[in-house]
């Protein structure tokens, strides 16, 4: 037998025939693998919600698409091309920040108007479902006055002691733990030391950390996740600094690139560690998009520094203009640090105006940002105050924004802006987990990212920020399913 085979395989002509049956089989098999895939597509239904300006459709539910063979799209057919097999980045979650603002504001409502409030945000059914959250360490801005933990000296912390929380904050992350199914990933951020440990005495006016303050200041994050975590609220993760480059009116604290570098290398990550908490995701940088690439090349450059550091957080003001935020920043990042995560840490529309909270472009700046901040790798992604009152506030400085949300705390109601309904575009169906995938559209008025689930489902998000309806296709594996984009509308199309 053995002396068989190596005839028969030994045999040029027997080989090539037995080359030529196989290729055969594996051919027919191949197309029939084909047509399995096509008819799959052809039968996948697609669900379409909605939000549109000068119509009542807020994250409405309103039509189901089916594909169509159309193998090869002509030029004048608007596409926007969909391909699963590429993924990227996985998703982590998507939140706002629960501030002394948000929480002292959610305190003057009604119970009703409390538990509308929490739903409106964290119930995966009847909200938009957030998933992650962020808060201050110390006061900030929106604190309704400046604050520390500790008295004035203490560099053992021995006085220590998270009690400005007690009354409004604490209570408020705790009931949005809770509606959001009891977990709710929580990172924290610090906008400056105590006064007496910087160089000009004041926690406002920026001002720099002290260098025999430095290992204090690295102790004081340790113990505010320690008195977190004996509440019950886990810390995910936290920042260095917000905004290390902007000397503001409120509080704040200068670090330059390399000094954020050194900290983080000499004194904050080995703090964490050694109190076991190498775990916590560590945020560098934590300010606008301008400077992300400069920050995070003399951080992340920096070996002994870099491996204690999780990702590069970033924001959106002074990047804002009608058609430039400055993405490319984000995608140097991630291409030349893919093993570092890209999170947006903050971001509102500033200077408070109640004739402007219907305005439709506030709402389009957020579908804008998080459309392209996803594209360009970002993997999380939380907005500022998720609560404000009537007039931007409460904010001890006056520097006055906007929120998703905001109360009437005179008239006893909430009032959804536009920008609540975008984000949940987003927030409510991807899902942690999840792997952005690619979408890309053959015509610029279109804006569209996309995601493929942990169950499988395709989300494609699709935003028209013009002035006129857009037909077009979204096209799978040689089939399209045809709809339109309103003018001035973002809609989310899921795909089972």
């Amino acid at each position: 037998m053995q002396a068989l085979l190596e005839h028969m395989f030994g045999n040029k002509l027997f080989k090539t025939e037995m080359n030529r049956k196989l290729g055969f089989f594996l051919g027919v098999a191949l197309v029939a693998a084909n047509v399995g895939f096509a008819q799959n597509v052809a039968s996948k239904k697609v669900k379409v919600f909605t939000t549109a300006k000068d119509t009542k459709l807020r994250i409405s539910e309103n039509g189901t698409l089916s594909f169509s063979p159309n193998a090869q799209p002509f030029e004048t057919e608007a596409t926007v091309f969909i391909d699963a097999d590429r993924t990227f980045q996985t998703m982590i979650g998507i939140g706002g920040a629960i501030t002394d603002a948000s929480a002292e504001t959610y305190a003057k409502l009604p119970k009703a108007l409390q538990q509308e409030f929490l739903k409106a945000y964290y119930s995966k059914t009847e909200g938009i479902g957030y998933n992650l959250a962020r808060t201050n360490i110390n006061s900030c801005d929106f604190s309704s006055y400046s604050y520390t933990y500790v008295k004035d000296n203490d560099k053992e912390l021995k006085t220590f002691n998270i009690a400005p929380e007690e009354k409004y904050r604490l209570p408020l992350i705790k009931a949005a733990t809770a509606m959001a199914g009891g977990t709710l990933p929580l990172y924290v951020s610090p906008w400056t030391p105590p006064a007496w440990m910087k160089d000009n005495n004041n926690m406002l006016q920026g001002g720099k950390l002290l260098p025999e303050y430095r290992q204090a200041w690295a102790n004081y994050y340790i113990r505010y996740i320690q008195e977190y975590e004996k509440r019950g609220l886990p810390i995910w993760g936290l920042t260095v600094q917000n905004e290390p480059m902007a000397k503001q009116r409120w509080e704040s604290c200068i670090f330059t690139a390399e000094e954020e570098r050194d900290f983080i290398k000499e004194y904050l990550g080995p703090t964490l560690h050694k109190a076991g908490m190498a775990n916590k995701k560590l945020i560098a940088w934590d300010h606008n998009r301008d400077q992300v690439y400069q920050r995070a090349s003399t951080i992340l450059g920096d070996k002994e520094a870099a491996k204690y550091v999780w990702g590069i957080g970033f924001h959106w003001y002074e990047t804002w203009t009608k058609s430039d935020m400055q993405f490319y920043n984000l995608r140097n990042v991630k291409e030349a640090f893919p093993e570092k995560e890209l999170i947006f840490t903050e971001g509102c529309k500033e200077k408070f105006d109640m004739d402007s909270i219907y305005n439709w472009s506030l709402g389009e700046r957020y579908g804008y940002s998080m459309i392209n901040d996803f594209n360009a790798g970002t993997a999380a992604w939380t907005d500022w105050n998720i609560l404000l009152d009537e007039t931007g506030g409460p904010n001890h400085v006056k520097n006055l924004c906007f929120a998703p949300i905001h109360a009437d705390t005179k008239n006893k109601k909430l009032i959804y802006t536009n920008a609540y309904y975008y984000l949940g575009h987003f927030s409510k169906f991807i899902q942690p987990g999840a792997k952005r995938i690619i979408t890309s559209p053959s015509r610029d008025v279109l804006e569209t990212t996309g995601f493929v689930n942990p169950d499988g489902k395709i989300v494609v998000v699709v935003m028209n920020k013009t002035s006129n309806d857009m037909p077009y296709q979204l096209w799978l594996k040689g089939y399209a399913a045809k709809t339109t984009s309103k003018a001035h509308s973002i809609s989310t199309y899921i795909i089972d």
